[in-house]
Order: C-alpha cells, then structure tokens, then sequence
C-alpha cells in the first residue's frame, strides 16, 4: 500500500513537470514588461511586433543552447514517462537516470538564460526593462519538480527492493515452519 501512494505521488510530480515544461518551453513570457514579451524564441513589441531570435542577434548561438536544452529536456521527461510505462512497468532506475538528464538540460537552459539575461542587454535590446515572466519560473518550478520526481522513482525502487526482501523473508519464515511441522509429523507417525 505504501509503495502505491508513493507510486501515485511519483507520477503527479512526472505529469506536472511534463506539463510544466511545455508551458514554459512553448509559451511567450521568459521576459516580459510594458509593452513588449520575449522567450527563448522571439521577441514581441507593442504585442505585434515579432522578431524570431536569429543569426542577426549577437548572442545567437547562447539563444541555440537555450532552446536546444529546453526542448530536450522536455523530449527526456516525456520518454522517460513512456520508459515507466512500458510491459513491465517497473523501470524505476532507468527513469531515474533519464528523469535526471531532463533536470540536467533544464537547469543548463535556466541558468544559461539567467546569465545571458543579465549580463547581455545587446541580445535583448528593443527590451532593456523588464522582468522575469511566468514561463521563466515555471521553468525553475519545473527544474525543482523534475529533481523531486526524478527521486521519488529512486525512492519508489528502494521501497520496492525492501519490500521484495521482507516478502522472501517471510517466504522463508514460512518455508521453516512448514519444514518444521513435516519433521514433528514424521516422526510422530513413524
């Protein structure tokens, strides 16, 4: 019972941080202000406006990284949700692994934002002012729930393991007694 509540929270925390990283992968709001949004693929002013990050800005190939990993971590959460939910379903150590590759890609794409954001005004310069918006904390909400799910499976599979071993023990207490009432039979009897 206990590995099943565990098991139910693991995969809240995994379809939460799915979801999570869609939205702040897909959606417009990395950096926003009056009148202008911007995310790791364009910028928008006045809210018409919209220039696609290209080659033309002068940290283009950080904007390259930035997106890469963001889609990639998004691709290895979902894969190792699939991984889970394979024939066997209990993959817990293989999605553990993949799970962390995913909050290592995001925690690249955050933290590599981050840094870019504050120290290069050139690649957002139509948007000196501004704030973080809410797709860029999703991402680090993201990055937390991926880390917390990623361990929960690893969690889930100790629990597993433990349990496995108090079954063969009891497997084996019983074989004992079973053994034991055959002697006290046999001899009893002959």
């Amino acid at each position: 019972m206990k590995i099943l509540v565990l098991l139910a929270f693991t995969v809240a925390f995994h379809i939460t941080s799915a979801a999570l990283l869609f939205i702040a992968t897909i959606d417009n709001a990395w950096w926003v202000g009056d009148e202008f949004f911007a995310d790791v693929w364009r910028i928008c002013t006045k809210n018409t406006n919209c220039t696609v990050i290209n080659d033309s800005f002068t940290e283009y190939s950080m904007g390259r990284v930035i997106q890469a990993t963001m889609v990639l971590s998004t691709i290895l959460c979902c894969i190792a949700f699939f991984i889970f939910h394979l024939k066997q379903g209990e993959r817990f150590v293989l999605t553990f692994i993949i799970q962390l590759m995913s909050y290592l890609c995001l925690m690249i794409a955050a933290s590599t934002y981050t840094d870019r954001r504050d120290k290069t005004t050139d690649f957002y310069y139509l948007t000196k002012e501004g704030s973080y918006g809410y797709s860029y904390v999703l991402a680090w909400v993201a990055f937390a729930f991926t880390f917390i799910s990623g361990m929960m499976y690893l969690i889930t599979e100790e629990a597993k393991q433990s349990s496995r071993a108090g079954l063969l023990l009891l497997q084996y207490r019983i074989h004992i007694q079973i053994t034991n009432l055959y002697i006290i039979i046999f001899f009893r009897f002959f």
